[in-house]
């Protein structure tokens, strides 16, 4: 998306924009029950503003202070619930349409997950808790209206005691590893998007429940992992088979180990392994990553 120009007779490129813009947004019914999201919001702008690097000119910038103030601003006027991916589109639309110079903006969002608790069996009207894994998001979106939609999610800890890959010193191994995970949406337009409330919303929590699915099988039985190579491949695979309007996905799956304990000691506790005590590990750790995509597809 940069602009590539000649300056003085090198080339030259450049953005800018402001990271890490924390914002929470909390919503009323009239029945009583509040809704909350946290974001935290990285905005970068593409933009005509050579003079401002060449000489004492900033008149074509965007402030960066501006940029901070427009995501609390924006916040303010979405008097209705929405996703974290409405949210980056409407930041990144509003700084290409509002601001002359602009040709191109990248919205960055990880939200914090607060989740509603149950008190007696009851959705409490106003209680939360933080869980585990984010959901994340990228829109970049450019002047002609042209939009690339990602979301993900981070920190996916997901863990098998059994049903994986057997070593020759034992009958059976545990499987760990923490997700990270991102899809690409086909829609390239900002005209082509569904118009569905919280559609993305909805679209993270069942892309998360494939991927945990898949991951762990039946509740009976569960499904046999031969590597976690394979496993990935089945995850991402089962994703853009349930998701026709998902083109791209991309997993990585660190092994985490947990390593039998046998210890013979003559001097000292004897501890035998028979599939039940395990040293967890997390460093150093195998890395696998891949991504799957349709053979439509521009990525």
């Amino acid at each position: 998306m940069a602009k590539q120009e000649v300056v003085e007779g090198f080339k030259f490129e450049q953005r800018h924009g402001k990271e890490r813009v924390r914002v929470a947004r909390v919503w009323k019914t009239r029945q009583g029950q509040h809704f909350i999201v946290e974001w935290r919001v990285g905005i970068t702008l593409f933009s005509d503003c050579v003079n401002s690097y060449l000489r004492d000119d900033n008149s074509d910038i965007v402030a960066t202070d501006t940029m901070k103030n427009t995501v609390y601003a924006k916040a303010k006027e979405c008097s209705d619930i929405l996703s974290a991916e409405e949210f980056a589109i409407l930041l990144a639309k509003h700084f290409v349409s509002f601001y002359q110079k602009v040709t191109g903006a990248i919205v960055n969002i990880v939200e914090k997950p607060w989740e509603r608790v149950t008190v007696d069996g009851q959705p409490h009207e106003h209680g939360f808790k933080l869980g585990s894994e984010k959901h994340t998001t990228e829109a970049i979106v450019q002047k002609s209206g042209s939009l690339q939609l990602t979301s993900g999610i981070e920190g996916l800890s997901v863990l098998k005691t059994t049903q994986y890959t057997a070593l020759p010193d034992t009958r059976e191994r545990m499987v760990a590893t923490e997700v990270t995970a991102l899809w690409r949406y086909s829609y390239e337009s900002l005209y082509s998007l569904p118009q569905k409330p919280l559609y993305f919303t909805e679209k993270y929590q069942e892309v998360k429940k494939v991927l945990a699915d898949t991951f762990f099988g039946p509740p009976k039985g569960g499904v046999y992992s031969p590597s976690v190579q394979n496993t990935l491949y089945l995850m991402a695979k089962a994703t853009l088979n349930r998701f026709p309007d998902i083109a791209y996905v991309s997993l990585k799956l660190p092994n985490l180990h947990f390593i039998p304990v046998n210890i013979s000691n003559q001097d000292g506790p004897i501890v035998k392994f028979e599939d039940d005590v395990y040293l967890p590990t997390d460093e150093p750790h195998g890395s696998i990553q891949a991504s799957l995509s349709r053979l439509w597809s521009k990525l």
